[in-house]
């Protein structure tokens, strides 16, 4: 399935405040970002109701150009190497 980008960000991390994953999610994603030089960009869930129906349980959700990548935790090594293949 696939998710429009959020201002045109090559990663969207979907997350909602108070979530310790997103946080810890969200800050991985924003080193590897830094690093690989691509844009990214946090949607709260909370401020959407389809969005909070569709990803309450799964938060933080991370899409890659538009398609969902992972759910719960980043990884490092799949986020690089997803952003590495796409770009």
């Amino acid at each position: 399935m696939t998710i429009a980008h959020a201002d045109d960000a090559r990663v969207v991390v979907y997350s909602r405040p108070g979530c310790h994953l997103c946080e810890t999610a969200e800050a991985l994603v924003a080193v590897i970002c830094a690093e690989t030089g691509d844009t990214w960009a946090r949607i709260d869930i909370t401020d959407d109701a389809d969005l909070t129906a569709r990803f309450t349980d799964q938060v933080p959700v991370t899409f890659v150009d538009g398609t969902q990548h992972d759910f719960w935790r980043v990884d490092a090594v799949r986020l690089r190497g997803a952003l590495e293949r796409t770009s």
